[in-house]
């Protein structure tokens, strides 16, 4: 992917490149899809979405960014949804491309 897709939801500004997702706001915040997951939550009853980005080892997150957003939000927000498919994608690919797990037994350090 060589095109950027960006989106706005409330006052954060938020960029993805196909590998690195960028939150631009009052703290700028930058997540590798090698280092990441992602999870939208939602709607619920009154059609509030979550949005998680987690970044760090599944076993051992490092850091989390998490936004709430009204159904009215949503709607409103520009480019959101097509810029977290973008995101999931990149994941997947990402994951699917064998990215290697360090995981740490009686012997060692190892990648598998």
């Amino acid at each position: 992917m060589t095109d950027e897709i960006t989106a706005r939801a409330g006052r954060e500004f938020y960029t993805f490149d196909g590998r690195i997702l960028e939150v631009f706001g009052s703290h700028p915040r930058r997540f590798h899809v090698r280092n990441m997951d992602l999870r939208v939550m939602g709607p619920d009853r009154k059609g509030k979405r979550t949005v998680e980005v987690v970044s760090g080892p599944p076993g051992a997150p490092a850091s989390q960014h998490t936004w709430h957003l009204s159904a009215e939000e949503w709607q409103q927000s520009q480019g959101l949804e097509a810029l977290l498919e973008a995101v999931r994608a990149g994941i997947a690919s990402a994951r699917e491309n064998g990215v290697p797990v360090l995981r740490i037994g009686r012997e060692g350090p190892a990648v598998r």
